[in-house]
């Protein structure tokens, strides 16, 4: 399969799981609203989301994909087989351990979770009862995440893409029953929840299984737990990636802590990054399942041409996605909001603090994007450290900035450091990366990017014009709003595209003929 078209299938994929994440997302606006119960359903959901990026959608290819195809080059497939094998029990073993310890310490797990929730709180006593259901997706994910990066080691990256779309599927069908069931607005919808991610588990396990039960050869061997030195040497070269891999959902645990004394701060986060991981989740999808095999393959071959115009085409793709994201994200958070989310237990008030929030964290979404693209060069080198150490700079910027900002803009403060860190992150990844000579972009990208910015610059001028003729149906119902969100994210996304065009910031002719070129 081309690059072209691998890329084009998993952020198909992940563009529709994001809008299924939409529908599920305003379900729970509908259902838990932003108050006691969503802000204890926020909290239950950290581990098993945490989980879930780390390892059911994709991070864990960082180190096991090149491994994989390094025993496969170097041994043979029965080696790269029984590998998968080892590292399938061995992360079961360790994940079924953690989880049972999770369970048990669950009021401690919480307390750190959530430290504005006092023990007297209704939401601790939620949060923890619920957290004790969905802290067993874990291990469902390690084990996901295992099939899945054989399946992208092969080339198989349909079935991997797909994940968070059966996750979406089973979580809105949950929503729905609770919300035509009479729960709306009780704890029983949130024991719902808590339990059809367990659902969401085994139902994204039974698809990467029958994938992997498809391929040409056996995938795994009979599973093992191994303590040997090979695998105790795999686990601490995924350890750095899987940790940098991590630092973005633990940004959001750390913007939780800090604002769970705020009621309703918790939600508003959650709401705001669920639309925020639109354009994230696609990048970060195709970096995981996409670039990372792509750029591994060429670095093991030491092709540095073939090297270089693969990481110019990734800048400037992710940069052409993010930036037009970011500026659509500050410009429409408002009617976005609105639009999706204010209805049944979720009022106007709600809906504006989410939009502030919204803003706040789009001024960051293309350093996030560009450091996905800038770790996956590194990760093709083998080198999961030095993500590691630039995403833990990140951190540190976004609780220290966050706990400053809280106190005089609430919320909107706190994802306003998330933003900054997501700057810190690339930049100082990027002047790394380049300093070792692994990252040698094209003399056309600057001006490709300059070009992406102009042509940025202009839809956020029709974007502004266009708001102001539709802000009578913006203001009017939720057909008219949903009319009027419509036509203007239409209308910018036409204006962006001509733009690119026109300026030539991107060769149409070049991306087809990728087509032909075999990864």
């Amino acid at each position: 399969m081309s690059l072209l078209r691998k890329v084009s299938s998993v952020g198909a994929a992940t563009l529709v799981s994001r809008v299924l994440g939409f529908v599920r997302d305003a379900l729970m606006a509908a259902v838990l609203g932003a108050g006691p119960l969503a802000d204890a359903f926020v909290a239950a959901f950290q581990l098993p989301n945490l989980a879930r990026r780390l390892l059911a959608e994709g991070a864990l290819n960082a180190a096991f994909v090149p491994a994989w195809l390094t025993r496969r080059a170097e041994a043979g497939p029965e080696a790269a087989r029984a590998f998968t094998g080892r590292v399938f029990g061995s992360l079961a073993a360790v994940l079924a351990g953690l989880a049972a310890l999770a369970a048990l310490f669950m009021p401690q797990v919480v307390g750190l979770i959530a430290p504005g929730f006092a023990p007297q709180d209704a939401r601790f006593a939620l949060a923890v009862g619920w957290a004790r259901w969905t802290v067993g997706y874990v291990v469902l994910a390690g084990l996901v995440a295992v099939l899945a990066g054989v399946l992208n080691a092969t080339g198989r990256v349909g079935a991997a893409a797909a994940l968070p779309i059966a996750f979406n599927v089973v979580m809105i069908a949950a929503l729905a029953a609770a919300l035509f069931g009479g729960m709306a607005e009780t704890p029983a919808a949130g024991t719902l929840l808590a339990l059809a991610v367990l659902l969401a588990g085994l139902v994204q396990l039974a698809l990467v299984g029958v994938a992997a039960a498809r391929l040409p050869v056996r995938p795994l061997d009979r599973p093992c737990v191994d303590a040997g030195p090979d695998m105790r040497r795999f686990f601490r070269r995924a350890g750095p990636g899987l940790i940098a891999a991590g630092i973005p959902q633990i940004k959001f645990f750390a913007a939780v802590a800090i604002a769970s004394g705020v009621p309703g701060a918790a939600s508003y986060l959650w709401y705001a990054d669920r639309l925020y991981e639109l354009p994230l989740g696609i990048v970060a999808a195709i970096a995981a399942g996409v670039l990372v095999p792509v750029l591994a393959a060429h670095a093991r071959a030491a092709d540095g041409a073939a090297l270089g115009g693969a990481q110019s085409r990734a800048v400037e793709f992710a940069a052409g996605l993010a930036l037009p994201a970011a500026v659509g994200l500050v410009l429409l958070a408002d009617p976005i909001a609105r639009t999706l989310f204010e209805r049944g237990a979720f009022g106007p008030a709600d809906s504006a603090a989410t939009a502030a929030v919204l803003a706040a964290m789009a001024f960051g979404l293309p350093g996030h994007v560009l450091e996905k693209v800038f770790a996956a060069g590194a990760y093709a080198h083998t080198d999961t450290a030095t993500p590691m150490m630039t995403a833990l700079a990140g951190l540190v910027v976004a609780i220290a900035g966050g706990v400053l900002l809280l106190p005089a803009f609430g919320a909107a403060g706190v994802a306003a450091a998330m933003a900054a860190s997501g700057w810190v992150n690339a930049a100082s990844l990027a002047a790394i990366e380049a300093r070792r000579g692994r990252l040698r972009l094209d003399r056309s990208t600057p001006r490709t990017l300059a070009k992406v910015v102009a042509a940025a610059a202009l839809m956020a001028l029709a974007l502004a014009l266009v708001r102001e003729l539709a802000a009578g149906l913006l203001e009017g119902g939720t057909a008219a709003r949903v009319l009027a969100l419509t036509a203007l994210i239409g209308c910018g996304g036409a204006v962006y595209a001509a733009a690119v065009q026109a300026m030539g910031a991107f060769d149409l002719a070049q991306l087809a003929g990728l087509r032909g070129r075999r990864t």
